[in-house]
């Protein structure tokens, strides 16, 4: 590690390294892999505990081993350098193991979400022009329907009980995995004879990479709402688990965190995946949350790190706990949408009343940056900021529409530059350039599309999404995108969705639907749109609720008014308080 001398230049440009002087202004970043990252640490500590999956677990030694056994059966399926591999996959040992040997042979590593409808898996697998998928039983069904549409030639199907000590037949994906009936063949393989072809491969498995490489590719609405593939190179994910590293400044010694954010989501892969098994610690991998299940993981796990997102500490509150029962957590992080002031305040008070001594720490972070950048310290707090950034991480807020930088606690765009910034957006020059800019100072930066301010101490401050982007539990949910597949159903004329507030998820979505002249609303047609959208969008974006109008409100030039929708919904709610 390097640390700069805090000349004038940079204090002016992050005057927090001088008001929160152990984080380091910058690092020096291995020119390795991301694989090439945890080869070192096992390295240090072959027999400490990598991941433990429900009882079983796997030291850092075998942990290497497994990752070469796939990397050699990825070899002799014949995927090449630069070749792009989908893992469609929750957090399993298949799904971890399969990422990082991807990376190993110098391909990239696609990661998508099991719970994605037919036309976005579609539309992913035709953006990363896969060859190979890699998933888990429950969404072979979906992906087999749509592969004729795609360039896929394999299909490589996992269950969620490949690892099992013992079968847990509570388990929703084991459950759900069961009542798939699976046709293998030439272009569907099951996990385990896919393994076995590793014993056949004899070439070489292991190509060099830069850290420059593309590495990831995640998949997003980034700031404009429309589906896009993030493309992220080894820095970007090495940088963000070393920074992450110093931004905590713990002892990690006999240490685990329960790994619940999903491997698919940019903030669960780098900060609850990558940066733990970076640094030492144990990952508790979870496949499937339940929200009712929190209280016994804990219990069970005894984990001492929990990264999640707001939703998931609300749904903390709502469990039983005896006095000391959250005495082990010693970081608790949340990330992946805001957390208000008086949210921390009660999760903080529970936390202290049932033993345990640390209080909820602020990230801020977007796919584009590889899931974090910005964290408040473990012994400051101010109200409502999202912390200061990562070592090499730089902030600027900008008047909106410029690159002007504004001034001292005033609100504009906030942009961000530094190592973990991504690569581009695959194949949409367009979006790219609308996102990463090059100012006056020669640097690019990213244009999150999020309005915040920064105080005198270099403290960052949220504000509001400046586009409208319904964050439920952390999942980003694209209104346009649910009105476009509404608005296809014959009896609709417009439909307009917005964000309406939940008890646990933060928001959800709910459409308005105004139906064509003399059709009438009724519960068939209610039945008919919901089946519309349960085949076309994601589970997790699906409405809470569609109600019909007449008409919708409308702005003095005729545009839909969102505010007057969301104000009504606001007061429906303290009506019902």
């Amino acid at each position: 590690m390097k640390t700069k001398k805090l000349n004038k230049k940079i204090l002016r440009n992050r005057p927090w390294l001088e008001f929160y002087k152990d984080v380091p202004a910058t690092l020096e970043y291995p020119n390795i892999s991301i694989v090439d990252l945890i080869k070192e640490t096992a390295l240090k500590r072959p027999e400490q505990i990598a991941y433990e999956y429900f009882g079983y677990k796997t030291n850092y030694r075998d942990f290497i081993l497994k990752i070469e056994a796939v990397a050699k059966a990825l070899k002799s399926y014949g995927v090449e350098k630069n070749d792009r591999v989908t893992i469609i996959m929750p957090n399993t040992p298949e799904g971890i193991i399969s990422f990082y040997a991807v990376n190993m042979i110098g391909a990239i590593a696609c990661m998508v979400h099991p719970l994605s409808s037919e036309k976005e898996l579609e539309f992913y697998l035709k953006l990363s022009k896969s060859k190979i998928a890699i998933t888990l039983d429950v969404a072979f069904e979906k992906i087999y329907n749509i592969k004729k549409n795609t360039k896929l030639e394999k299909i490589i199907v996992a269950s969620a009980a490949e690892e099992f000590k013992i079968v847990m037949s509570s388990l929703y994906w084991l459950k759900e995995g069961r009542k798939v009936n699976i046709p293998y063949g030439e272009d569907v393989t099951s996990w385990k004879t896919f393994l076995k072809s590793s014993n056949f491969y004899k070439g070489k498995y292991e190509a060099h990479r830069k850290a420059s490489d593309a590495a990831v590719m995640l998949f997003t609405g980034g700031t404009t709402g429309r589906p896009k593939g993030v493309l992220l190179s080894n820095l970007n994910f090495n940088a963000l688990a070393m920074q992450a590293k110093m931004m905590v400044l713990s002892d990690y010694e006999n240490t685990s965190i329960l790994a619940i954010m999903p491997i698919f989501h940019g903030f669960g892969l780098s900060v609850g995946i990558h940066t733990p098994l970076y640094v030492g610690i144990k990952c508790i991998l979870i496949p499937a949350f339940s929200f009712k299940d929190f209280a016994n993981l804990i219990k069970k796990y005894r984990p001492s790190f929990l990264v999640g997102v707001p939703a998931l500490f609300e749904s903390l509150m709502r469990n039983k706990f005896a006095k000391n029962d959250l005495s082990c957590i010693k970081c608790i992080i949340s990330g992946g949408d805001y957390m208000n002031s008086e949210l921390k305040k009660k999760v903080d008070a529970f936390l202290s009343y049932y033993g345990c001594n640390a209080s909820v720490r602020q990230g801020y972070g977007l796919t584009e940056s590889a899931g974090a950048t910005c964290l408040t310290p473990s012994d400051i707090y101010k109200e409502g900021t999202i912390g200061i950034p990562f070592p090499d991480i730089e902030y600027k807020i900008v008047k909106i529409g410029t690159h002007e930088r504004a001034n001292v606690n005033e609100d504009g765009e906030i942009c961000i530059s530094g190592p973990t910034v991504m690569m581009k957006y695959v194949d949409n020059p367009e979006e790219t350039f609308q996102v990463l800019r090059t100012h006056k100072d020669k640097k690019v930066w990213l244009h999150t599309g999020d309005l915040g301010s920064m105080d005198e101490h270099g403290f960052i401050f949220f504000k509001q999404r400046l586009k409208r982007v319904i964050i439920s539990s952390g999942y980003n949910i694209y209104p346009s995108h649910i009105e476009n597949v509404i608005n296809t159903h014959p009896d609709v004329l417009t439909t307009t969705v917005i964000g309406v507030a939940h008890p646990y998820k933060t928001q959800v979505a709910k459409a308005f639907i105004v139906l064509k002249e003399g059709i009438k609303p009724t519960a068939e047609i209610k039945k008919e749109i919901k089946k519309l959208c349960e085949k076309n969008i994601s589970r997790y974006a699906l409405p809470y609720e569609y109600e019909f109008r007449k008409a919708l409100p409308k702005t003095s030039v005729g545009k839909v008014a969102y505010s007057v929708l969301e104000e009504e919904e606001r007061n429906k709610k303290i009506g019902e308080d």
